[in-house]
């Protein structure tokens, strides 16, 4: 589990400042490592650390993080160790372009691709699935970014929602099953991607829509291009992104997450009735499941266990 946000905004010096809290707005899906990556003006900015968003950016990074279009990440490892070299969003320089990747899934054919990769002479400098990503990317034959994307993402197998930047063009991408979440945001002429409307609340933005599984949205200079390249496949949502990954306040996959914690509990108790004082939540995800639990129960709901937030 992890948290991508990206934004374009040519009029939207602030990008930087922007990610940093989306990110912020994030960090429960990710607190191993954050990072983010600007494009300004032919050059690229960026800055990453260990730790907590508010622990790696300071006042004074936020600053020099100003630009045309920015990606940012936060890190719940599950390919690849929690260490440096594995910070996102992934940064290469190909034949003067350059490329940022930011990931949230995982790649079911990730070992076979880096194996045949890898007999061909490429060099990875991390453990991370979603390096493969970029690989993909530099290798492929199509000059153009829109064939290069798609030719890239036919290749893959598994869970990836990405926010992609190539110089000054912001590329959106979910899988065509549709596991993890991504939506689209707009702040003015500023369009922005990230894993959860809560990260378009903190900074004021207006939601648009959910990225549709099977969909890449390419955002160049205030204008948005979207295609469906992939065959169609069933819908396979992540559940325990309403379990437990998602924040309360956040809408994904066109539903709230606390209302449906709260009727997955009032399901609970309809399904599975059990002779009890009391109802008493493990925090935090299951707060939300046992208040529908002893709404539908008639019992009375009690705290017996608080978590530390700070330790």
């Amino acid at each position: 589990m992890c948290g991508v946000f990206g934004i374009s905004g040519d009029n939207n010096k602030e990008v930087g400042r922007l990610t940093y809290l989306g990110l912020y707005a994030l960090q429960h899906r990710g607190e191993e490592s954050a990072g983010i990556v600007v494009f300004d003006k032919k050059r690229v900015k960026h800055y990453e650390g260990m730790g907590l968003v508010n622990e790696v950016f300071d006042e004074k990074v936020i600053k020099s993080l100003s630009g045309e279009v920015a990606v940012g990440h936060v890190r719940y490892s599950t390919t690849g160790g929690s260490v440096a070299k594995n910070i996102q969003p992934f940064l290469v320089t190909h034949k003067k372009d350059y490329i940022a990747v930011a990931h949230n899934g995982n790649l079911t054919n990730a070992s076979t691709l880096r194996d045949s990769m890898e007999e061909k002479g490429s060099i990875f400098q991390t453990s991370m699935d979603s390096e493969i990503i970029t690989h993909l990317l530099t290798s492929c034959d199509q000059r153009e970014i829109e064939e290069r994307v798609v030719s890239s993402l036919l290749k893959l197998e598994g869970a990836y929602s990405l926010v992609l930047m190539f110089n000054d063009v912001l590329v959106g991408a979910r899988d065509p099953y549709g596991f993890k979440p991504l939506c689209l945001g707009k702040l003015g002429d500023t369009y922005i991607l990230c894993s959860e409307t809560c990260a378009l609340d903190l900074i004021q933005a207006e939601y648009v829509r959910d990225i549709e599984r099977g969909e890449v949205v390419f955002i160049h200079k205030g204008k948005l291009q979207s295609i469906k390249p992939f065959p169609k496949k069933q819908e396979a949502k992540c559940i325990f992104e309403y379990i437990y990954f998602a924040r309360p306040d956040s809408n994904i996959f066109g539903r709230n997450v606390y209302l449906v914690r709260k009727t997955l509990g009032k399901q609970l108790a309809d399904e599975c009735p059990v002779d009890c004082d009391f109802v008493m939540p493990i925090p935090d995800s299951g707060n939300y499941a046992a208040v529908g639990f002893a709404q539908e129960s008639n019992l009375p709901l009690e705290v017996g266990m608080v978590r530390n937030h700070y330790v």
